[in-house]
């Protein structure tokens, strides 16, 4: 996670990007006391945005810690995808 002010933001806006976009990083920007503005690629927030919605189902959500609890305890299995 990367965190600058608005004027260094300003000063230098493309490098800060290019961090954000090819690095997946986090930007935060402060803009005083207890505020600031949150930049991410679009990729990281289309991926979180999925996941929240997944989540939002409690059926999704319990599919997904039976998932889990079922590859922590070795009682899963490989499949092969079809093309």
């Amino acid at each position: 996670m990367l965190t600058t002010t608005l004027s260094d933001f300003r000063k230098d806006i493309k490098r800060y990007l290019d961090n954000v976009t090819n690095n997946f990083e986090t930007l935060i920007i402060n803009r005083g006391k207890d505020t600031g503005v949150v930049i991410m690629s679009l990729d990281e927030y289309n991926s979180l945005t999925t996941t929240q919605r997944e989540l939002s189902s409690k059926v999704n959500e319990q599919r997904l810690d039976s998932a889990i609890s079922k590859f922590k305890s070795g009682d899963s299995f490989k499949k092969e995808l079809l093309d």
